[in-house]
């Protein structure tokens, strides 16, 4: 399983409107990593899940919200 946390799409224009910039130094300054994610970053997660690297790999969530579940 997939856990994403903020991650940083258009919808987030509309969501936050002008406060977008707060939200996103709200982020920087709260998640360990120091930023929002990408839906990039997202698909880099799952393209590993899905590939003969994590064959072994068994009831794993993995948490693509940097570090923020860890805080």
């Amino acid at each position: 399983m997939v856990s994403p946390g903020g991650i940083l799409t258009p919808a987030y224009d509309e969501l936050f409107g002008d406060a977008l910039e707060e939200v996103l130094e709200n982020s920087r300054n709260t998640v360990p990593a120091g930023k929002v994610g990408t839906p990039e970053e997202v698909a880099n997660a799952v393209s590993f899940l899905a590939s003969d690297e994590s064959s072994y790999l068994t009831g794993v969530e993995l948490f693509v919200d940097g570090g923020l579940a860890q805080v």
